[in-house]
């Protein structure tokens, strides 16, 4: 039974992106083992909030990656 984790930073990606990458993942997989695992494909989503995950000694932000996307940062409520 594969386990197959996508870690991301909070508030880049949609609810349908997320669901997008966890068909598109799930379909791969069976691609590759068969379609009798998909029932057994499990993969989760999680996310880390802004700041706490880093690159090159630099902790990235949802405004860093929506940059590098060339998307607008999300407004603070």
């Amino acid at each position: 039974m594969p386990l197959v984790d996508i870690q991301l930073i909070e508030g880049v990606f949609t609810p349908e992106q997320k669901r997008e990458m966890i068909e598109k993942v799930t379909d791969t997989m069976v691609a590759i083992e068969g379609e009798a695992m998909r029932g057994v494909t499990w993969v989760r989503v999680q996310e880390l909030g802004s700041g706490e995950w880093g690159i090159g000694g630099k902790a990235l932000s949802t405004a860093d990656v929506k940059a590098l996307q060339g998307m607008p940062a999300p407004q603070k409520g």
